[in-house]
């Protein structure tokens, strides 16, 4: 007889928050437009392909950035149109970063080039242990010098536990004071709490906020694992 895979359940018992408590937060942006709903749904999707999961996860990281980058600062310009009069226009500021967190983080940074291309990606490699569901930091790849940032936005699909997300921001504080915003696909109520909680000044976008987390730790409804999802592995 084949053994049995038996699954750890950290979460078993924890208390989490209600969904309708965490929607009040002030630094928690939550989107509201049937398009994203309609994107969320092919995302669900367990029978949704890599290649269109991908797609997917550009166009809602394109409405995070709409949302993120809304009191961006402008460097204005004029610039000469067709029509022989000159029009005015703008660039943002330097300073703007973008961090993704390895592996599933990598889905989000298309947009992210085509939308703000002088923007530096930069990279951070965080595990979670499935049986404590604590984060460690295996890879980071960070700029030399943050004191040319004055915002640094990181990109991850998922909120679950937040572990990830808070390792980052800890690992970001050791050097930098700044603004950072954190974007993410889908949420879960206890993820959000641990992140707000921890950092007095990061700021959380998120396309959706679900019910809750499993007892292993898994958003639900949810979409699965992002990365296997996005990568086609299991």
């Amino acid at each position: 007889m084949a053994e049995q895979l038996v699954h750890p359940t950290p979460m078993r018992g924890v208390p989490q928050p209600r969904r309708e408590d965490v929607l009040g937060q002030a630094r928690l942006r939550v989107l509201d437009h049937p398009l994203v709903t309609a994107l969320l749904t092919v995302a669900r999707d367990e029978r949704t392909p890599p290649a269109e999961f991908e797609r997917v996860l550009h166009e809602l990281t394109r409405f995070l950035l709409y949302e993120a980058l809304r009191e961006e600062p402008l460097q204005t310009f004029r610039v000469p149109s067709p029509t022989g009069e000159e029009a005015d226009g703008g660039a943002l500021r330097a300073g703007l970063a973008v961090l993704a967190i390895l592996r599933a983080g990598l889905g989000m940074l298309a947009p992210v080039r085509q939308l703000v291309p002088a923007a530096p990606i930069y990279l951070v490699g965080a595990r979670r242990d499935e049986e404590t569901l604590r984060s460690t930091i295996y890879y980071k790849k960070l700029p030399g010098r943050f004191d040319v940032l004055r915002h640094v936005v990181i990109v991850d699909p998922m909120l679950a536990t937040g572990g990830s997300a808070v390792a980052t921001v800890e690992l970001l504080r050791q050097t930098y004071s700044g603004p950072i915003s954190f974007l993410g696909i889908i949420g879960a109520p206890y993820g959000v709490q641990h992140l707000l909680s921890a950092d007095p000044d990061v700021r959380i976008y998120l396309a959706a906020l679900d019910e809750r987390l499993d007892d292993r730790g898994f958003i639900v409804p949810g979409l699965g694992d992002a990365g296997d999802r996005l990568f086609g592995t299991q």
